[in-house]
């Protein structure tokens, strides 16, 4: 089974190996390892709630394709997010400070010469 498909299914449950998770709802499983699932699944109420949609799916293999299909969705907003707020990063402007700093200063030179120039 492809990595990416079990992605989604990554932040479930700690105790459960998301490969067994997704085996365990096509029915692949011995009925020594659906009972450890099930176990496991009562410590997590969340895990558990998910399991009961997923178990809606009339056909199994199903699950697979939506899986993938929200996983691909997923990436795309994530990375639409991730372009967005790389735009508006403001680049670095170190040189802009300085010549900020430098005009400042030819300013500052710049009065106090003027000023030492009147009082004379």
């Amino acid at each position: 089974m492809p990595d990416n498909l079990k992605d989604i299914l990554s932040h479930l449950s700690t105790d459960i190996d998301q490969e067994t998770l997704l085996l365990y709802l096509q029915d692949k499983l011995s009925e020594e390892k659906k009972h450890e699932v099930e176990k496991k699944l009562l410590n997590n109420e969340f895990a558990n709630d998910a399991v009961e949609g997923l178990q809606e799916f009339k056909d199994k293999q199903q699950i697979a394709f939506m899986v993938d299909a929200l996983n691909r969705d997923l990436k795309k907003k994530t990375e639409k997010k991730k372009r967005m707020r790389e735009r508006m990063k403001m680049p670095d402007q170190t040189w802009l400070y300085i010549s900020i700093i430098i005009i400042i200063l030819l300013i500052v030179i710049s009065y106090i010469v003027i000023h030492k120039s009147m009082n004379k």
